[in-house]
């Protein structure tokens, strides 16, 4: 089968790193290739990130990734190249993927980036059996919601974003989470869109817009990327429909694809904070997929221990403030 290819590894993602003014890296060779970016200088230790990446056919291409991964890093002057391997072919015979790491010497990383677990959906399937594949009441939200005066428009003008940046803001201001910045996603709509690599789905009701949910694509896969609703509107449940729309036009489109793009671990319970976000993902069919998680490789060991270590335990004290202040709120 044709490998995946992440949106996070293409020329236009690139585009888009670069428009946010990020010295952005491109490379390839027989069955290997990466998108890199230099990250850090000033307050963290300079590195090469590599998003979902690299991208290798089997393990000695990513050893050859690898092998030029640690040549470009010097010489932009990196401390430690990260790196998150989820479509690459990293392990041996009777190998598990953290071994595979380890014996390169790989760290697994303080900073998990991207999400480690995701739901993904099979578009090569029929229409049919991937409307059977979600629950009844998605079904019938899909087919009915128009009687309750709700209707869905795409969109492909980035000032149209304004909508979806409203209700991120609403939505983060209620739960208490954190969300990308106005900025980043007002410059992913204006790099991505003309590239048809970026489509804002907008949710009305009785003509007015309600919620809206920003998608990415590559060749082969739409990623459910933002998304957020009126609450003043939750009980109509337009974001289900919206959802299974996102899913149909990916197939139509001719996508293979559907990537939920973050989920809790399987056997997560209630107590994980993507319990219910796993939960309404899953409602929608598909299977579970997981990846080796957030890698770190330094260039300068000692460095990188003083750094990872400090680190450490801020993220300790932070935590402990946390968990201070909830019991004193309690």
């Amino acid at each position: 089968m044709k490998p995946v290819v992440t949106i996070l590894q293409t020329d236009a993602w690139a585009t888009f790193q670069r428009d946010l003014g990020h010295r952005v890296i491109q490379a390839s060779g027989k069955g290997w290739s990466y998108l890199a970016i230099v990250e850090g200088g000033t307050r963290s230790l300079p590195s090469l990130y590599v998003p979902y990446g690299p991208l290798a056919d089997d393990p000695d291409a990513f050893d050859a990734a690898l092998t030029d991964l640690k040549h470009t890093a010097r010489q932009h002057k990196c401390w430690f190249v990260r790196i998150e391997p989820a479509f690459a072919a990293i392990t041996g015979p009777g190998e598990t993927g953290k071994d595979a790491m380890g014996r390169r010497g790989l760290k697994l990383s303080p900073r998990q980036v991207q999400p480690g677990h995701t739901q993904v959906l099979d578009l090569s399937q029929d229409e049919k059996t991937i409307l059977a594949g979600m629950t009844s009441t998605n079904r019938n939200l899909h087919r009915n919601i128009h009687k309750k005066g709700v209707s869905y428009a795409t969109s492909t003008d980035p000032r149209d974003l304004r909508i979806l940046v409203r209700y991120l803001e609403e939505t983060a201001a209620r739960n208490g989470f954190h969300r990308q910045s106005d900025a980043y996603l007002t410059q992913a709509a204006h790099s991505l869109m003309p590239l048809g690599a970026a489509v804002l789905y907008i949710a009305n009701f009785q003509g007015k817009p309600i919620g809206a949910s920003l998608a990415y694509d590559s060749d082969d896969t739409r990623v459910y990327a933002h998304a957020a609703m009126d609450h003043e509107h939750r009980k109509l449940s337009a974001n289900r429909p919206m959802l299974a729309r996102m899913i149909l036009d990916a197939k139509a489109k001719g996508l293979r694809r559907f990537d939920f793009f973050g989920t809790a671990p399987e056997g997560a319970g209630p107590e994980h904070e993507w319990y219910g976000f796993t939960t309404f993902k899953e409602s929608f069919g598909g299977h579970a997929e997981s990846y080796p998680g957030t890698w770190d490789l330094p260039l300068r060991p000692v460095l990188y221990r003083t750094y990872t270590g400090a680190r450490a335990g801020r993220e300790k004290a932070q935590d402990l403030l946390r968990r201070v202040r909830k019991n004193r709120a309690g």
